[in-house]
């Protein structure tokens, strides 16, 4: 009984004395009809009387309404149970089981920011070094073109069992038959040499366990089974550490591409500066060739002035010619020279170019 039907009860008993002591006192009033004075004691029967009957009808209706409940409840436990079961009854059905492993490993390296059919690939075929085909769950590049062999395909029978067992010795023996699947799945994984069938690969396959709680609860009877694993070149991971190993692979991958592109800039840079120095060459040769025009120009105007005008001027003193001969001017200009670039730290010149005193 909880405090709630306990405090009913006490309130339920109380109002029940005060009914039956008004009750008492109402029997005495009538056989006394000439006392007028009790009238407000019916008042207050009357009153007691309705709260009762409202508080039984809340009382029925909160009853039926909490049976109500608790019927829904138990169909929803049952409903619960049966999915429970029937979820399990679908994990210990060896494809479920490994698709439900390379569903959730999918989930791992989607979260982990990897791409498909370029940071990894899933289920490829291969042939190892015995001949034997072989197909593993995921194969992740690395930036320097090795790869990293994952497999999912994790026996967990016993952990099912061992969840299940209400009884301590019974949980304890089945936490131990997980343990040797678990030995066992690693012993077939080193045997089927993945890293043989990928080349080049790591010396080493990654073995993923869907749940972390799998692999906690294989290490209870068995400490050493991380070792075990790695003495066979398999590495244990569930979704944290995998997690971990394959955001540093992302992070290499991002890594390579900015030095690929770094690469790509450096060499842009060198063309880049090869045309300049090729475009510089052709103007200093423009320069040159500018100067030597001017001289030339300058040249062939002195040699008219000294040779043509002097004998056309005669025909202008003679009246002949009806205008001048027009006279051409030299040409006064400094072709400016490219120069080094360190030229441009001096202080000297550095100046002239503000003041434009520079040719």
């Amino acid at each position: 009984m909880d405090a709630a039907s306990l405090l009913l009860g006490l309130l339920l008993g109380a109002l029940l004395g005060a009914a039956i002591t008004l009750g008492v006192v109402t029997l005495q009033a009538r056989r006394r009809p000439e006392d007028a004075g009790l009238e407000p004691v019916h008042e207050s029967l009357d009153h007691l009387h309705r709260l009762l009957a409202g508080m039984e009808r809340a009382r029925a209706t909160a009853h039926g309404e909490l049976r109500e409940q608790m019927g829904s409840v138990g169909q929803a436990s049952a409903q619960l149970k049966h999915e429970t079961a029937a979820l399990v009854t679908a994990l210990r059905t060896p494809h479920v089981r490994g698709r439900w492993g390379e569903v959730q490993l999918r989930r791992v390296v989607e979260v982990a920011g990897l791409l498909e059919h370029c940071d990894f690939v899933e289920q490829p075929a291969g042939t190892n070094d015995e001949g034997a085909g072989v197909r593993p769950d995921l194969v992740v590049t690395l930036a320097d073109g090795r790869q990293v062999i994952v497999d999912a395909k994790v026996p967990f029978t016993g952990y099912i069992e061992a969840v299940q067992a209400e009884d301590r010795a019974v949980r304890a023996e089945r936490v131990a038959m997980h343990a040797r699947q678990l030995r066992a799945h690693v012993d077939a994984l080193s045997a089927r040499r993945y890293p043989t069938a990928f080349r080049p690969a790591a010396p080493f396959t990654v073995l993923f366990v869907p749940s972390d709680g799998f692999l906690t609860t294989a290490l209870e009877a068995e400490p050493g089974l991380l070792e075990y694993g790695f003495a066979r070149d398999v590495v244990l991971a569930t979704p944290s550490t995998l997690l971990a190993l394959l955001r540093t692979v992302a992070y290499s991958w991002r890594q390579e591409r900015l030095a690929r592109d770094a690469d790509q800039v450096l060499e842009v840079g060198r063309r880049l500066h090869a045309r300049l120095s090729t475009l510089s060459g052709h103007l200093t040769r423009l320069g040159s060739a500018l100067s030597t025009t001017l001289s030339r120009y300058n040249e062939t105007v002195g040699s008219y002035e000294r040779s043509v005008l002097t004998a056309a001027r005669r025909f202008d003193d003679l009246g002949i010619a009806e205008s001048p001969v027009p006279e051409p001017v030299e040409v006064e200009a400094t072709i400016r020279t490219l120069r080094p670039a360190d030229d441009f730290g001096r202080p000297d010149v550095a100046g002239q170019e503000r003041d434009g005193t520079s040719g």
